[in-house]
């Protein structure tokens, strides 16, 4: 397992941790290029992070005028869809920051998932280019391994170049949309964010070297060029 690891005590430090890093990370890419590009990823602990995030102090740190908005992956459900990723993240965070609603890509859940995928990818270079460096990618790990929407028992490799896959969840009996390998491994830095103690097996394998991406899609993750940053809840270190 590759990167820098932090462990917190629990579950709301490490949510406060992740939305601490949000703010550096998007003041950094600002500072540096004038913008910054966020991909957001579903779940417990990113909502909490970005409830964090939707209130002051950390409002008023961020310049959201300046921040474009992605997502790692989304159901294939409608955007008002208890499931949607987008929902969860409206609801949490992006209506309460001033966006610009054309910095918002959401992924067309409700769309065929194969036309949805092929949109997303040609709406990411158009603005990013053919080779995408995010600036901060948000993902999170099932204690079966999986990242984004890429499962156990596929390459997570497979159409690497398209940027974004639709994927059919046997697990989870679902379409999903997801970004591939290339498209997040661009990025300038990744935080994965891990909690609970249902995790620990799986953690442990990964951080032994065991297993293999198709086994452990997350083991996939390995930034080319930027940081690999893992927040721990520390019930995930058994």
């Amino acid at each position: 397992m590759t990167g820098k690891r932090e462990v917190l005590p629990g579950p709301e430090a490490l949510a406060e941790r992740l939305a601490d890093f949000v703010v550096e990370s998007v003041g950094k890419a600002q500072s540096h290029r004038g913008t910054a590009s966020l991909v957001l990823a579903g779940g417990t602990t990113p909502r909490a992070a970005y409830e964090l995030l939707a209130r002051a102090p950390r409002r008023n740190a961020i310049d959201w005028t300046r921040v474009t908005i992605l997502f790692g992956d989304e159901r294939c459900v409608a955007p008002t869809d208890a499931d949607s990723n987008y929902r969860m993240a409206r609801e949490a965070l992006l209506a309460h920051v001033p966006l610009r609603a054309s910095a918002i890509l959401r992924m067309r859940g409700e769309a065929d998932p194969a036309v949805a995928a092929v949109e997303y990818a040609a709406s990411i270079r158009e603005r990013f280019g053919a080779t995408p460096h995010f600036d901060l990618v948000l993902l999170g790990m099932g204690p079966d391994g999986h990242t984004a929407s890429l499962f156990p028992g596929s390459d997570p490799f497979a159409d690497d170049d398209a940027l974004v896959r639709s994927v059919y969840s046997e697990s989870k009996r679902q379409w999903r949309l997801t970004l591939t390998p290339s498209a997040i491994n661009g990025a300038h830095a990744i935080a994965v964010a891990l909690a609970g103690s249902e995790k620990a097996p799986t953690y442990a394998a990964i951080s032994k070297g065991e297993g293999d991406p198709v086994r452990y899609p997350i083991t996939a993750i390995a930034p080319r060029d930027g940081q690999l940053i893992w927040f721990v809840d520390r019930s995930v270190l058994g």
